[in-house]
């Protein structure tokens, strides 16, 4: 009796520790199945990203190529416009030694031109003056006209500005005096300031005269 129960015992121990161990299978099949689907949700996951990042990198590599095309495109244009202007200056640099060449005695005419002005100028001030005077006398105003137009006509500053035309007009036309108390030389004379105004005019629009031609003719 005593045997049986041991048998039994045995038995039932047994059938215990197969179910315990086939639950414990099941549980390291259960186990092993969910890390399996975890590792390939990882795998799947990191192979995503891979791909991602190698979609980038490529994305980055075909964007630095172009962009190191498109410096060598702009490069080579750069290079060209620069030859292009160095050519261009080479052309220009006769044109523009003979430009600076005619600036330079233009400027010397110019100079001579402006003290001829200043000279006339002061000349007809006076002359303007003596004319207004009730006491002074005809004759040095006359000397001052002569001295004038004798200076117009051998003068060469005064011939290329035509200037005895215009002395004869104010010779004869210019009658005006300031109010008789007037002690202002500049006062007087409306004609002769006309004149040497328009002289002054003549003298710059010859001068950018004088440039453009010599421009013109190379």
């Amino acid at each position: 009796m005593v045997l049986f129960f041991s048998q039994k015992e045995t038995e039932k121990e047994r059938e215990a520790y197969r179910q315990r161990t086939a639950a414990f299978q099941q549980d390291l099949e259960a186990n092993y199945h969910a890390m399996i689907s975890e590792n390939r949700r990882a795998v799947a996951q990191l192979s995503l990203e891979l791909e991602k990042e190698q979609n980038r990198t490529t994305s980055y590599r075909e964007a630095l190529i172009s962009q190191g095309c498109r410096l060598v495109e702009e490069k080579k244009l750069l290079e060209q416009e620069r030859a292009q202007v160095m050519q261009e200056k080479r052309q220009l640099q006769p044109l523009r030694n003979a430009y600076l060449s005619c600036l330079e005695k233009e400027e010397d005419w110019q100079r001579r031109a402006r003290l001829l002005l200043k000279e006339f100028e002061d000349a007809l001030t006076e002359r303007q003056n003596i004319y207004c005077s009730l006491i002074l006398p005809r004759n040095k105003r006359l000397k001052i006209e002569k001295s004038l137009l004798v200076r117009a006509s051998t003068d060469p500053v005064a011939a290329d500005l035509e200037m005895a035309a215009g002395l004869t007009d104010i010779f004869k036309h210019d009658t005006y005096c300031g109010d008789v108390w007037n002690t202002n030389k500049c006062q007087n004379g409306r004609l002769m300031w006309l004149h040497l105004r328009y002289w002054e005019v003549i003298v710059e629009l010859k001068k950018f005269k004088t440039v453009e031609k010599a421009i013109l003719e190379k």
